[in-house]
């Protein structure tokens, strides 16, 4: 016992990157289902969008890029998964460059793929426009002026969907997915709140301290907040019988779990084994 609690911190330390890169790996590949306990921010947020008339028109805005895809592209596909399940119509917006390839990926992966839904119809993505929070001026008066054509430069008068559509007033919710400027805070001072459209988001971790007071004050309902948050709206979603598998968030905080379990233990063998040589020492 001794010999081996003396050989403890002589472990090559390849063999430690070796463990961990398992434990990652093993929970990607095979979920565990860890339980995830959803905040009331997330519930807000699930209830917000679960509560949308059938059929109603919903804007959501790619307001990120691939820095933070892990945190927000989860919750991304978990939003459009509840909308398309509701029968909501999607018209898509990006105050990113970025956030165009984003919602592309989304849309083909949820909409395509898994709902088989018609472009055009049931969901548009009107791409990117230069401006940041002047193009959500400008569509609070009119769409048309803003976005003469979608992302696949169809004119915006030949897309059924967007008939009836004049400005943001005629569109029933709105739901940024926000990585920081522009993102949700401009979504709620030049758009929802002036318009009072009820509105939500879902954003990085480390920026929901600053959105916070506009659920306090109710302009914006609800958060998904993170990786943490998009897992747990994805448990929200099995729990409801909307999807029936977790998504790749519930999967990553898996994996994130074990691997802070495995560093607390190394960290652990690595104290006891120090205490005992140093126990060792003083007796001579």
């Amino acid at each position: 016992m001794s010999k081996f609690l003396e050989s403890l911190d002589k472990i090559d330390r390849r063999y430690l990157f070796l463990i961990i890169a398992v434990v990652v790996l093993l929970p990607l590949i095979f979920p565990l289902g860890l339980p995830v306990e959803p905040t009331n921010l997330t519930i807000d947020a699930f209830n917000a969008i679960d509560n949308i008339p059938k059929d109603e028109k919903v804007l959501v805005s790619f307001d990120y890029g691939p820095s933070t895809k892990p945190e927000i592209h989860p919750m991304a596909i978990a939003v459009l998964r509840h909308l398309f399940t509701n029968e909501n119509r999607i018209i898509v917006t990006c105050l990113w460059p970025d956030g165009l390839f984003m919602a592309r990926q989304a849309l083909k992966k949820v909409a395509v793929d898994e709902f088989n839904l018609t472009y055009g119809v049931d969901y548009v993505n009107l791409g990117y426009r230069p401006g940041n929070e002047a193009v959500i001026k400008g569509i609070t008066r009119s769409f048309p002026a803003n976005f003469t054509v979608d992302s696949r430069t169809t004119e915006i008068k030949n897309i059924p969907l967007m008939n009836g559509v004049k400005s943001l007033k005629d569109i029933g919710f709105v739901f940024s997915l926000s990585a920081g400027y522009p993102g949700s805070r401009e979504w709620v001072q030049y758009a929802s709140d002036p318009l009072k459209i009820k509105t939500s988001t879902g954003v990085t971790s480390i920026q929901v301290n600053e959105i916070l007071p506009y659920v306090k004050s109710e302009q914006l309902q609800g958060i998904i907040s993170g990786m943490p948050g998009a897992a747990e709206y994805e448990q929200l979603l099995v729990k409801n019988n909307i999807h029936p598998k977790i998504g790749q968030a519930g999967k990553s905080m898996d994996a994130q779990s074990l691997a802070h379990l495995v560093i607390v233990l190394f960290i652990i063998i690595g104290n006891v084994s120090y205490f005992y040589k140093r126990k060792k020492e003083k007796k001579y």
